[in-house]
């Protein structure tokens, strides 16, 4: 063990941290430049981070948090199967063996260390994908066994010692309806991790690989010694919250979450127990999402408690013991659907783990965001171009009033850290007209603080196409903090026959010419009770 005198000092700190997040930022920027489809090059719907020889995170971009804090099984998972040598890339996307949920495909590459051939380090590019098979256009339908929701990768080698391998890549593109938007995004992602492996092997030829090696393994304890400080910040005992989904899209009882924080000392427990079974709809979560749900959460926590970020890496979390049911909804297993585990349940789990800390610090936790990506996917055929098309967003709601002032309206948050889809670039790239576009003025719960307010968002379809939408936040509302008011519960809405029939938060249908989808997303929660 490094004694004090051996560690690195904060100056040091902060220039490798600055440095190495730099390279993934880096990553991100050639993913964005070179993808095709307007969900990675308009809405950043991507994450790249670098990670060391155990695929610890030791450098996160400012992507998105639902799949920085999930990739690590995704690294762990590329190296257990694949022996990568130099100039191999491995991907995958499915759930159960280090995926999240199937349009996230997840690209693994080593970085070598002149002639050896053990890896000095892991670059790793994900990105959502607008389209891998499946029953519905988008591949997140509203289904009951994952084989309906698409294409389902274990890891695999699609570049050999630098070149793609083209029967996987064929098999690839042969199940997607958009091929050629697949194949450039594919492409930006390698592109990404080239950059990535080109910086690292500059910053080791540059620095050596003693001090490169003893850089990322004083970042990740540095994060550790954090974590652990803000673990200390938090009342010694026992918390514990519930909150539900509104159901999984097939039955129509709530789906219940639950949660049991123990802290001792610098230590946390986290324990699941008492979350409900997995469902038979999608909204199931593998391991990988809760997990990367409560990384984000204790991120923020330790933030606010300490005044201090920690290394974008995170550190390794060995102060945190989580707990979950397997077989449960935030733990599922095969073959259950998971497409809306990752984006909707993900969200709740946030929910709960902050209601949970909020009873140790109320005056630091704040009321709920609107607690939904509000997914719509949705495709058929373009005239213009006589081929398959298929398009993914998410719309923004509310974001949740804290101790420091109201929530933001209309903006994205938590789990999800994407933008919109300005409507130029929309428009331009589908058969789809967005009709309306605004903020929902008066959603945000009042309090002393008032939540964000959701928005309202109207395509209207130019030709035949199917829609898929999962939301949630429809028949319970964000709950406020502190004596604040309930977020607005959102609503989904079909203009058809010249009156508006009101939709489920879940489901699949096929839209006509003409015909308007309405998302109505959520507001945030208040904080504190009214001033009078």
């Amino acid at each position: 063990m490094q004694t004090a005198r051996q560690r690195l000092g904060p100056a040091d700190l902060e220039i490798d941290r600055a440095l190495l997040t730099g390279i993934a930022e880096e990553m991100g920027a050639a993913l964005r430049r070179s993808a095709h489809s307007p969900n990675i090059r308009e809405r950043r719907d991507y994450s790249c981070a670098l990670f060391d020889r155990m695929a610890v995170p030791v450098a996160l971009a400012d992507h998105m948090p639902v799949h920085l804090g999930a990739m690590p099984r995704s690294v762990e998972a590329a190296i257990r199967a694949v022996r990568l040598r130099p100039g191999d890339v491995v991907v995958l996307n499915d759930p159960f063996e280090g995926g999240t949920h199937l349009p996230d495909i997840t690209a693994v590459r080593a970085v070598p260390a002149g002639r050896r051939r053990e890896p000095v380090a892991y670059v790793a590019a994900r990105a959502h994908h607008a389209d891998v098979g499946g029953i519905a256009p988008g591949s997140m339908p509203l289904a009951q066994e994952i084989y309906q929701e698409g294409l389902r990768i274990p890891p695999v080698r699609l570049v050999r010692r630098g070149r793609i391998d083209g029967d996987v890549w064929r098999v690839l593109l042969a199940n997607v309806r958009t091929p050629e938007e697949r194949e450039g995004d594919l492409h930006a992602q390698l592109a990404a991790l080239d950059t990535g492996v080109r910086r690292v092997t500059a910053l080791v030829r540059r620095r050596g690989l003693a001090e490169f090696r003893r850089a990322l393994s004083e970042l990740v304890a540095y994060g550790d010694r954090l974590l652990r400080a803000a673990i200390r910040a938090i009342p010694d005992g026992v918390t514990s919250a519930e909150d539900v989904l509104d159901d999984d899209g097939v039955d129509p009882n709530p789906v219940p979450i639950r949660i049991r924080l123990e802290v001792h000392g610098s230590t946390m427990r986290v324990d699941f127990a008492g979350s409900g079974p997995q469902c038979r709809g999608g909204v199931n979560a593998v391991a990988a999402i809760t997990e990367s749900a409560v990384r984000y959460c204790l991120r923020c926590a330790a933030e606010a408690l300490l005044g201090v970020a920690l290394p974008a890496g995170g550190g390794a979390f060995r102060a945190v013991t989580l707990a979950l049911p397997q077989g449960s909804v935030v733990a599922a297993r095969p073959p259950a659907a998971v497409a809306a585990g990752n984006v909707e349940t993900s969200q709740r789990i946030v929910d709960v783990v902050f209601q949970a800390l909020g009873e140790a610090l109320p005056d630091l936790i704040p009321g709920c965001s609107s607690g939904t990506m509000n997914n719509i996917t949705l495709g058929g055929m373009d005239p213009r171009r006589g081929a398959p098309f298929a398009y993914y967003e998410t719309v923004a709601g509310g974001m949740g009033a804290g101790p420091r002032g109201p929530g933001l309206s209309g903006v994205h948050t938590h789990m999800t850290n994407s933008l919109n889809t300005p409507i130029e670039a929309l428009e331009h790239s589908v058969p789809i007209r967005v009709r309306r576009y605004a903020l929902r003025h008066g959603t945000g719960g009042a309090g002393r603080h008032r939540g964000g307010d959701g928005l309202r968002r109207d395509l209207a379809c130019l030709v035949p196409a199917r829609v898929s939408v999962l939301s949630e936040r429809r028949k319970f509302a964000p709950c406020g903090a502190r004596g604040g008011s309930a977020g607005a519960r959102g609503e989904n809405a079909l203009w058809r026959d010249g009156r508006w029939h009101e939709l489920p938060g879940k489901g699949t249908w096929d839209l006509q010419p003409g015909e308007v989808l309405s998302v109505r997303t959520p507001g945030g929660g208040g904080w504190g009770a009214p001033e009078t």
